[in-house]
C-alpha cells in the first residue's frame, strides 16, 4: 500500500450513534484505502482507539449484543455528587481490552478529544496511556463524572470540538480527511423527539428540549466543520435514533458501511487526480 492511497478520519459524537462508525471503518477495510491517522470525540474516540488496536471485533460483538440489562452494568447508575453514572464496568472493560497500550504502542497517529471545563480549552490528547484519554473524552456533562487528568477537569469533547478534523490533518497533514458528522439529521431528529407531530396537537415540553438540543447539536457540528472543512464529510441519516439508544447496533452499522461504501468512488477519485 502506497501512501497515496492513505486517508485521515475524524469521528465525531454522538453517544449510541457512534455505532455508526463500526460500519465506516468496516467499509474503509474492504477497499483499497488505508488510515493513516484517526481523530475521535467520545464514542468516536472509543471507536478510532478500538480500530488502531485491533480491537474492532470487540467493539463491534459488544455493540451488536448491546440491550437493557448490559446497559445498566456498563453505566453503573449511581447518584452520587457530579455525574448520575459510575461507569466503573466501562472503565473495567476497557483496561482490560486496551489498559497496556499508550498511544505511541498504535500503528498510527491516533487522538482523542476532550474539553477543560476550568478554562474552556479544547483537549487533544495523543500521547500517555490511551485508556484515562479516551475516558475523558467520553465523560458526558452531567451523565458521566469528569476526569481529572493532569491538573485539567476534562469532559466530553462533544461540547467544544464535536467533528475533529484538525487534529486528524494535523497527524496527517499530507493525506485527505473523512470527517463522519452523526448530529446533522436534525430533521429526523426533531421529527423523533415529537415535534411536527401529525394530529394536531401541541409538543410537550420534553419534546421542545430534546429538538431544541439536537439543534444546538446539529448546529455546532456544522460550526465546527465550516471552520475547518473536510476533504469529504459523511452525515449518516440516523437522526430517527436516540442518541441514548445503545441497542441499535445492527441498523446503525449497516447505515455507516452503505454510506461509506458509496463515497469511497469520489474518495478514490480525487486521489487519483492528486497524484496524476
Amino acid at each position: 500500500m502506497t501512501d497515496t492511497m492513505k486517508i485521515s478520519l475524524a469521528l465525531g459524537g454522538g453517544a449510541g450513534l457512534g455505532w455508526t462508525h463500526i460500519g465506516v471503518l468496516r467499509a474503509i477495510d474492504e477497499s483499497v484505502l488505508e488510515v493513516a491517522a484517526i481523530s475521535g470525540t467520545s464514542i468516536g474516540a472509543i471507536a478510532g482507539a478500538s480500530y488502531a488496536a485491533g480491537k474492532l471485533d470487540y467493539l463491534e460483538e459488544t455493540a451488536r449484543t448491546a440491550n437493557f440489562r448490559t446497559l445498566l452494568r456498563f453505566m453503573d447508575p449511581h447518584f452520587k455528587r457530579g455525574a448520575v453514572m459510575g461507569a466503573r464496568t466501562i472503565e473495567k472493560e476497557l483496561d482490560r481490552e486496551l489498559g497496556h497500550l499508550t498511544f505511541e504502542d498504535l500503528p498510527y497517529p491516533v487522538a482523542a478529544v476532550a474539553a477543560d471545563l476550568r478554562t474552556g480549552d479544547t483537549i487533544v490528547m495523543k500521547n500517555g496511556k490511551l485508556v484515562p484519554a479516551i475516558r475523558a473524552s467520553m465523560s458526558l456533562p452531567g451523565i458521566f463524572k469528569p476526569v481529572q487528568h493532569e491538573g485539567r477537569l476534562l469532559v466530553d469533547g462533544g461540547v467544544a470540538l464535536p467533528v475533529p478534523v484538525s487534529p486528524a490533518r494535523e497527524m496527517a497533514p499530507d493525506t485527505l480527511c473523512l470527517s463522519v458528522n452523526l448530529q446533522d439529521d436534525f430533521i429526523n431528529r426533531a421529527e423523533m423527539s415529537g415535534i411536527g407531530r401529525s394530529d394536531g396537537k401541541e409538543p410537550n415540553s420534553i419534546a421542545i428540549v430534546r429538538a431544541s438540543v439536537g439543534l444546538s447539536l446539529r448546529n455546532l457540528g456544522r460550526y465546527s466543520l465550516a471552520l475547518d472543512p473536510p476533504d469529504f464529510e459523511l452525515s449518516p441519516p440516523v437522526g430517527h435514533i436516540d442518541m441514548q439508544n445503545f441497542t441499535r447496533a445492527d441498523e446503525l452499522i449497516e447505515i455507516g458501511h452503505r454510506e461509506t461504501k458509496a463515497i469511497i468512488p469520489n474518495i478514490l477519485e480525487k486521489i487519483a487526480n492528486r497524484t496524476a
